[in-house]
């Protein structure tokens, strides 16, 4: 559930609807922070090097839960929105 989380939003949703270890909510929570900081993506010049780091950050995060490390994602990681 944790890889799900970090391709569509909508697998966002279904891996917070579905994830119950602690690993997924650590995956769910950095997916759940990249994709709303994303949403910052429509300021004109800045807004495309922030999708560009934010398409980093999602790259980064799927590679780690793939690997199955609880490694937080450059800059975003640190905010948590899910307890």
């Amino acid at each position: 559930t944790g890889i799900v989380a970090y391709i569509t939003p909508v697998g966002l949703i279904i891996a917070l609807l579905l994830g119950d270890r602690e690993g997924a909510k650590f995956h769910v929570n950095q997916a759940l922070v990249i994709w709303l900081a994303s949403l910052l993506d429509f300021i004109p010049i800045l807004g495309f090097l922030w999708g560009i780091f934010c398409f980093i950050c999602v790259v980064l995060g799927c590679v780690y839960a793939i690997n199955g490390e609880e490694k937080e994602v450059p800059l975003l990681g640190r905010f948590q929105l899910l307890k």
